[in-house]
């Protein structure tokens, strides 16, 4: 696991955090290790695991049944999420832990944090610098908002998706449950094209919770009313898992072009990723 955490506030308790946060993490993989086989197996209506960090991934995902979902659809963002909770004392202003990309946040009273959305991975590979790095898009997350936790899937990400989503990046309450959403709303975002090459998860990756189900490796240009189709079906699982309450929001790309719970009825917006900085309006006070 990498994880980059940052801390403001009064600099003995952000020290004081730091090391409560360190200790946390220190033997963390060997605990979930030890509860893997049933971290990879599908979630029931008990749950069979005993540390809390493995119980936080149980939650996020079972909320999802009765589609095929395990626990280990949550462990990014349930790491972070467990390890957010040392900075949760007075002295600390604001925290945030990313978890590669998952990520977990602390506000306090006139606190916020602006996160940028990248869809497209590949273009990293074109920059001579980090001066060239251009966002799709900007969201503020203020301390009145319900928000607590980021995450972002997609086929092109570390983590396998059944999908064809570029990113899919969805706002919760906890970043264990953004993380499931975005996963499961990732998986949604798709279309029938032959062209899409898909393998068994196994064939890939021989100790997978995931089995023989196909996994996205590779996804051809797509007409415009592919993508549109391919996106208008994730935002219907966005839309479902808003209204039952899961997410916030989300916002989902697709070879150039977004939709988002926030403009559900609008046609998707095509990326001018030399426009940077586009606000996007997710988390506006409840």
């Amino acid at each position: 696991m990498d994880i980059v955490i940052g801390a403001e506030g009064e600099p003995d308790a952000v020290r004081q955090s730091h090391a409560l946060a360190w200790e946390r993490f220190r033997g963390l993989l060997q605990e979930l290790v030890a509860e893997l086989p049933a971290l990879r197996a599908p979630v029931g209506e008990v749950c069979p695991l005993q540390g809390d960090v493995a119980q936080t991934m149980w939650r996020a995902a079972s909320v999802h049944r009765p589609a095929f979902v395990t626990p280990m659809v949550a462990v990014a963002g349930a790491v972070a999420q467990t390890l957010i909770k040392a900075y949760q004392r007075a002295g600390v202003a604001r925290a945030w832990v990313n978890n590669g990309g998952d990520i977990a946040l602390f506000l306090t009273p006139g606190a916020s944090f602006r996160i940028g959305l990248y869809a497209d991975i590949d273009r990293l590979a074109g920059l001579d610098a980090a001066e060239d790095l251009t966002v799709d898009g900007v969201f503020d997350v203020i301390y009145d908002s319900p928000v607590r936790g980021v995450a972002t899937s997609g086929w092109r990400g570390r983590s396998f998706s059944l999908g064809i989503a570029d990113s899919v990046t969805v706002l919760a309450a906890t970043a264990a449950h953004a993380d499931a959403a975005a996963t499961l709303i990732g998986n949604a975002v798709d279309v029938d094209d032959a062209d899409i090459v898909r393998v068994p998860a196994h064939h890939l990756k021989d100790d997978t919770d995931l089995g023989a189900i196909p996994v996205t490796v590779d996804v051809p240009f797509l007409g415009h009313q592919q993508v549109a189709l391919a996106l208008r079906a994730g935002l219907d699982r966005a839309l479902a898992l808003r209204e039952a309450g899961q997410i916030v929001a989300c916002v989902i790309t697709c070879q150039g072009w977004m939709v988002s719970t926030e403009r559900p009825d609008q046609a998707p917006l095509f990326l001018e990723s030399t426009a940077p900085n586009r606000a996007l309006a997710l988390c506006a006070q409840e």
